[in-house]
């Protein structure tokens, strides 16, 4: 697994920046994408992927322990997609 740090400590590394330049770099990255999500808008990132909103609608389901039947609210999810570049280096 990657950590957010982990990534940080790699941009400064190949950048020759400080640590805490590279968490901050990240942190405005993570900052920028979360905004856009809030906003209801699509961060896109070519050769990455796209960000984006979906709302789901409310639903019915089961409590698997009693069987009893609840309603799952309705919500709004972040989700990702990734681009058909990362597909292909993926599935390499």
């Amino acid at each position: 697994m990657t950590t957010a740090n982990e990534i940080a400590d790699k941009i400064a590394a190949d950048y020759g920046l400080t640590k805490a330049q590279g968490k901050t770099i990240v942190e405005a990255v993570f900052a920028a994408i979360t905004a856009a999500a809030t906003s209801g808008s699509e961060t896109s990132i070519p050769s990455f992927g796209k960000f984006k909103i979906k709302a789901t609608p409310e639903r019915d389901a089961r409590n698997p322990a009693t069987g009893a039947t609840i309603k799952v609210a309705a919500a709004k999810k972040l989700t990702f997609q990734p681009a058909k570049a990362l597909k292909d280096l993926m599935n390499k």
